[in-house]
């Protein structure tokens, strides 16, 4: 560093600054002290002591973030900091004179020397410039240039994140994000466009460092700095929500603007993402007032259902328009509703919304799980207007999200299936393992084991390139088939729902399962307005609201054909009735998965959440979960939303692991 002489008005002005900031560090000290913690700087050579490291890297000369400096490598001079790196020692001493220099030197020149750090899990620890931090610190400089070190440690299951990190520094060298969840920094990369083992190029890293810049900027700001979750964390949310290439394009104005709009999911994320999973629709609270004076349908609603594809080429859509339908059927001139068709991407759905909203619509339903990202970004630019998106495990406090229990009717279907077969072999066709499918899947062998303990499920995927799930089952010999829940109205076929598929070609409808959205959408209604409290408490971001709801909200239903023998419909009439009033379980334990795991205990059920997260196939199961890279362009899409996530590490989610297991080629999800 460049010695200068100062004058005593310049050490005086200095001085006072030093004064200011060892205020600071005393404050953090007491702070530390009172919620029994270290008040000092950490010390690296204390902590890797009991470390085992695989390695010294040495990175050269780069910008690190002054966030990411926790500590000083030896403990020379710890205790001459607060742990916010702010001053303890007195104004009057060699300290304080040494640190107002450099504050003047940084004030009129610039403190251009590197210091010399230690990086270490993702956090610096300084082994000279300790000063130099402090200044730069008190001034809330984004950056500080570094000679870095990297201490590596061994892989274990604790470091795990971090070499999740390291892989992404392979690829970006920057230090401008550090998560606290594992999956975030492919999370981060999805969202930038860029494909697994992709280099950043200059101009990339330029503007992650300028929008994690900018965001930092933003979010202290707005006093993130006092919420638990992390500046990077909430990066990530506010990224997902807006869309990377936007946000690399807004200034720290604009970001602060826009945070503050939906500075709600920021705290449901501090608080942990809690999810109020409301699974009958009479557990929706009612708040004293509205319990005296029930409000009601009101005289005049307008409702928008905004689908992808059309009503005519798409059986999803297709059964939300009959839903839409019976809205305007059971609430004849009360309501007004509106569809909007081909709302494939976000551009499109935004637009849709947007129409919605002009046309006066008050309440809006996106009906596909893609949907969700824009769902929110639209319900925070119109904070008046209700939105809903089709889709389950979402952790927004902007928009309420909602599904069916269709694992129910499958564990009917399943049954059915095996007591009619008389084989120990039935097919299932799947389309692609995101949230519900894997308890669908399972919900069938289960139901189907109940009846026949031998009974063996062959599964089949559609949206895997290259393969024909049907002529697979059909080459396997293989007639009792579960499929697909409705049909396209644009290419009907009889193969939906459970069916037998004879040699000679004929076909035969079982049973099917039924999504009745009408009746769905009739229930939120009228709970939005009988005065719930429910979604009132999301909106202040304390939760986030999905609706789960099943046979016991008479929304879930499964139909037999007429020619099924009296046994067999009286026992799955027993079974549905048992399901509806909650007396019946269907994934009640024991639960083996196919690796002979056990997945719950004999006598418990699984509780809510491992339903709808389940990622193993039940032990009857002959078939495995796809890799991504495996699926159609359309399924990736939706894999990426509500995809089930394979840890190839895990043994129990380890395709090749599993095919192996079951001694079979399996199929294909």
């Amino acid at each position: 560093m460049t010695k200068r002489l100062f004058c005593k008005e310049d050490i005086s002005m200095a001085i006072n600054d030093y004064a200011a900031a060892l205020k600071q560090g005393r404050r953090s000290y007491r702070a530390a002290l009172s919620r029994g913690e270290y008040p000092y700087l950490p010390v690296l050579d204390e902590m890797i002591s009991y470390t085992e490291v695989a390695a010294f890297e040495n990175l050269g000369i780069m910008d690190i973030p002054l966030s990411k400096i926790v500590g000083t490598k030896t403990v020379g001079r710890s205790n001459a900091f607060a742990n916010n790196f702010m001053p303890l020692l007195p104004e009057e001493s060699e300290f304080g004179n040494k640190w107002a220099a450099v504050y003047n030197h940084q004030i009129d020149d610039g403190i251009n020397d590197p210091i010399i750090a230690f990086e270490f899990m993702n956090q610096f620890y300084v082994q000279e410039g300790n000063k130099r931090v402090s200044v730069m610190k008190y001034l809330k400089t984004y950056s500080l240039a570094a000679s870095v070190t990297r201490v590596v440690p061994k892989r274990s299951e604790e470091t795990r994140l971090y070499y999740e990190f390291l892989d992404f520094y392979e690829v970006s060298h920057s230090y401008d994000v550090c998560f606290y969840k594992e999956g975030s920094y492919q999370k981060l990369l999805k969202y930038m466009g860029k494909k697994e083992g992709e280099p950043f190029s200059d101009d990339d890293r330029m503007n992650l460092h300028s929008a994690c810049y900018n965001f930092e900027l933003a979010f202290n700001k707005a006093n993130g700095e006092k919420l638990d979750i992390n500046v990077s964390d909430a990066f990530l949310i506010y990224v997902g929500i807006y869309g990377y290439q936007k946000v690399v394009s807004q200034t720290e104005q604009e970001i602060s603007r826009s945070l503050q709009k939906m500075w709600t999911e920021i705290t449901l994320a501090d608080q942990g993402s809690q999810v109020e999973l409301v699974q009958n629709p009479e557990n929706v609270k009612a708040t004293l007032l509205n319990k005296l004076i029930p409000l009601g349908i009101p005289d005049s609603l307008k409702i928008a259902f905004i689908y992808t594809k059309t009503a005519s080429t798409s059986s999803w859509a297709y059964a939300h328009e009959l839903g839409r339908q019976y809205l305007e059927q059971i609430f004849a001139g009360k309501i007004e509703t509106m569809a909007f068709e081909n709302a494939d991407t976000e551009a499109e759905v935004e637009e849709a919304i947007d129409l919605a909203v002009a046309a006066g619509c008050e309440l809006i339903f996106t009906t596909a799980t893609q949907m969700v990202n824009q769902s929110v970004r639209s319900a925070i630019q119109y904070p008046k207007v209700k939105i809903y998106n089709c889709s389950i495990k979402m952790s927004y406090s902007s928009i309420c999200t909602y599904y069916a229990r269709m694992y129910e009717s499958k564990f009917l279907m399943g049954a059915i299936a095996a007591a009619l077969s008389r084989t120990d072999r039935l097919g299932y066709v799947a389309d692609y393992p995101i949230y519900g499918t894997l308890a669908n899947i399972n919900a069938f062998a289960l139901g189907a084991k109940m009846i026949n303990p031998y009974v063996k499920i062959h599964l089949e995927w559609t949206k895997v390139e290259g393969n024909d799930a049907r002529e697979r089952l059909k080459q396997e010999g293989i007639v009792f088939v579960s499929d697909t829940d409705m049909i396209t109205p644009q290419n009907a076929s009889r193969e939906y729902g459970l069916y037998v598929k004879r040699e000679e070609g004929t076909l035969e409808n079982l049973a099917t399962p039924i999504w009745d959205w009408g009746k769905f959408y009739e229930r939120i209604i009228r709970n939005i307005f009988s005065g719930g409290s429910t979604e009132s408490d999301a909106q202040k971001g304390k939760k986030a609201v999905n609706y789960w709801w099943g046979m016991s909200a008479d929304v879930i239903d499964v139909i037999c054909s007429k020619s099924m023998p009296v046994g067999t419909a009286r026992l799955i009439e027993l079974l549905k009735n048992s399901i509806r009033t909650g007396e019946f379980q269907p994934f009640c334990g024991p639960i083996y998965s196919q690796s002979g795991a056990l997945q719950c205990k004999k006598g418990e059920n699984l509780e809510a959440d491992k339903i709808i997260t389940m990622d193993w196939l039940a032990d009857n199961v002959i078939g495995r979960i796809p890799e991504a890279d495996e699926l159609t362009e359309e399924a990736k899409e939706l894999v990426e939303f509500q995809g089930i996530k394979v840890d190839e590490s895990g043994t129990e989610k380890n395709a090749a692991v599993r095919s192996e297991r079951t001694g079979e080629n399996g199929g294909r999800e």
